[in-house]
């Protein structure tokens, strides 16, 4: 790793267990480290991808600076033959948003998804070798969430076998897609299929946006940045879009068709494909977010933790060296559950993808069983973990006092990129709401004999559960994994099971549906949070190599479970799950198990392996070589290239002067 004097070596001394097997149990297998590891260097060795005067820049520097940064990437990439997982590490250690992100993460995944094998035989390989550039335009100005709402139409001609794309009103102007505003030469449009006078629902379009000559809009089309987003640098390197077409023509075999097709007399036909492929690119999507939360939440508690160690405050005996940071239980308390947090995340994320992978064998197989299931479940934690990272990043920021506010902290920039995973791919709270009502389907179908499978299955025993008491007698008792699994399935079933029956008090559902949205909410993250509890309570029941490893992951996977169930004790004690005592006990061992990791907590960060350049911390170096570089780092801003102002003899002089009748104000 970097740095010469290593300030936080007498921390790495402390580790009990080795950084090197967890570094490994991290990435998910040698060969993922291996991977990460090399690209990880290659883009912090390259003065190309320097990042540290990113928030300085104005706007179009910025945007150049980033097309600049994926151009190269991508000429990297072909030069060194890096292979699609290779590549797409790359791109995600150059930690820049660009329009790539949207053509391999959006249009790419449509068209394998939604396109007829001689779709994706004419367009994939132009996107592959980026002779094309797509988007993924379905959000705008006016729906967002409800995708049924949207408002631009493609209507079939069948006098000239063309689809005519319009947007009618100003609020069905597509409004947010990355890479549209001034790079996508193509996008996926979704619009509302208008064919023989019937509405037909919404279906995706690929239409050419932008000339492959000249770059200009092609007739009919306006398209643009939708303006500057919350914070400095941050998401302002990514060309969100607004775009609008005026009767746009786009060949009929243009409609992505694989599931539906309209015929060239304009007749509208369901292929043989099940539609329920579809909900495979969704899965996919947010299984990616709920990996990509893990790895924000880590680079901000990575931060957080080593800076926590370095700065010393008070408590100083005789002139001796005042107290770590670090060793505050104020501190801890808020810190180390962020830490558990973002291996938690880490390991619900690698079970989704072994979830998505799953799904679709099932899915050829024409087996639909598990997909209301797998959709429900992966809206579930893409909800939890995007919240639940958006604010831990915030945590951090304040756990770092006063210098966690600075820019060259990395946090503020961090916070300011992460944020809108909250709302893209589904509102976090809309999509607890669509968990909620897998759940009470799941409940009301039990009378039918048709047992729940997957992550509702303890839905199954909901007799048992609603009679469910723990039986901790002492602290230590909170430590066995049956007695935490069983307090959190207590209170998911009876928060489900009470909403459910308060449903059954409406005569029309959809009204107690809306009356009780609010306890909806907090059921499916009851559920959500089990979830997350009982995959990383599996993952320590694999074989995990290492001395110590598997200890640090059990301390970890308790303090995760314990801190939310001090932080949702209210749940637990009114659902009857457990006693107030029982909830005192749990928290005294919290506090006991802080201090358990306190020794390896540098060593259990430094396991994410992350670069400096990645990083993009002072406070987080892995030297710790702090104050210096903090010192060093303030001298750089533009500010102070020269000493006195500018705008001192304009303004300030006359002030100090008594002269203020005469400037030039």
């Amino acid at each position: 790793m970097e740095g010469h004097v290593d300030h936080l070596g007498f921390e790495r001394n402390k580790a009990q267990f080795n950084v090197d097997d967890m570094k490994i149990v991290w990435a998910g297998s040698r060969h993922a480290f291996e991977v990460s590891d090399r690209m990880a260097r290659l883009v912090a060795a390259d003065p190309v991808f320097r990042k540290d005067n990113r928030p300085m820049l104005d706007r179009k520097e910025l945007f150049k600076n980033t097309l600049r940064k994926a151009t190269y990437a991508w000429k990297r990439i072909i030069e060194l033959r890096l292979s699609e997982e290779e590549a797409s590490m790359l791109r995600s250690f150059v930690d820049q948003p660009a329009f790539t992100d949207l053509h391999w993460g959006m249009f790419v995944p449509a068209i394998k998804g939604q396109g007829t094998e001689e779709q994706q035989q004419k367009w994939l390989p132009l996107a592959y070798k980026m002779q094309i550039i797509g988007c993924y335009a379905q959000t705008e100005l006016g729906h967002g969430s409800n995708v049924q709402g949207l408002e631009t139409t493609a209507t079939y001609d069948p006098k000239t076998d063309e689809f005519v794309i319009h947007s009618p009103t100003l609020t069905s102007s597509k409004w947010w897609p990355g890479g549209l505003g001034k790079v996508s030469t193509h996008a996926v449009v979704y619009a509302r299929l208008i064919a023989d006078g019937q509405d037909h629902g919404v279906h995706g379009f690929i239409v050419q946006l932008r000339s492959l000559d000249d770059h200009l809009p092609l007739p009919g089309i306006t398209v643009g940045d939708v303006g500057m987003k919350f914070g400095n640098g941050a998401y302002n390197s990514m060309d969100n879009g607004v775009l609008r077409f005026d009767h746009v023509r786009i060949p009929r075999n243009q409609m992505l068709m694989r599931v539906s097709q309209v015929t060239r007399e304009g007749k509208y036909v369901q292929s043989s494909v099940p539609r329920q492929l579809v909900y495979g690119t969704m899965v996919y999507v947010r299984q990616t977010i709920v990996s990509d939360a893990s790895t924000a939440l880590s680079r901000a508690v990575c931060i957080a933790t080593r800076y926590s160690a370095v700065r010393r405050q008070f408590g100083s005996n005789n002139g001796g060296l005042e107290t770590q940071v670090i060793d505050y239980k104020t501190q801890q308390a808020r810190l180390f559950p962020l830490l558990a947090s973002a291996y938690a995340f880490r390991f619900v994320g690698e079970w989704l993808k072994w979830l998505y992978m799953d799904v679709m064998k099932r899915l050829q197989a024409n087996d639909f069983s598990t997909l209301p299931e797998a959709h429900a479940c992966t809206a579930g934690l893409k909800s939890l973990t995007t919240s639940a990272t958006a604010d831990g990043i915030e945590e951090c920021r304040k756990l770092c006092g006063g210098h966690g506010y600075l820019c060259s902290s990395g946090l503020p920039e961090l916070f300011a990129v992460y944020v809108p995973t909250c709302t893209y791919e589904g509102d976090n709270t809309v999509l607890l709401l669509q968990v909620a009502r897998h759940l009470m389907k799941t409940i009301s179908k039990l009378g039918s004999g048709k047992m729940p499978v997957g992550t509702t299955s303890y839905i199954g025993r909901v007799e048992q559960l609603l009679q469910y008491r723990s039986d901790v007698q002492k602290a230590e008792d909170w430590l066995k994994p049956n007695v935490v699994l069983g307090a959190f399935e207590a209170r998911a079933a009876k928060k489900a099971v009470s909403c459910a029956q308060n449903l059954s008090k409406f005569s029309y559902p959809e009204e107690g549906f809306q009356e009780l949205s609010g306890d909806l909410v907090e059921a499916a993250v009851a559920h959500c949070q089990l979830i997350v509890v009982s995959k990383f309570i599996e993952k320590l029941q694999q074989d995990i190599p290492g001395k110590g490893v598997k200890q640090q992951l059990e301390l970890l996977c308790s303090i995760y479970a314990l801190f939310l169930l001090h932080k949702h004790l209210g749940d637990f004690l009114s659902t009857g799950s457990i006693t107030p005592k029982q909830g005192s006990l749990a928290n005294e061992l919290l506090r006991s198990l802080y201090s358990q990791v306190r020794p390896n907590a540098i060593a259990l960060v430094d396991a994410f392996n992350y670069t400096d350049h990645y990083l993009g911390s002072v406070l987080g170096r892995y030297d710790g070589d702090v104050y210096p570089k903090l010192y060093e780092e303030a001298w750089k801003d533009p500010l102070n290239d020269s000493v006195v102002p500018d705008g001192f003899q304009e303004y300030i002089r006359p002030m100090l002067k008594q002269q203020l009748r005469n400037a030039r104000l």
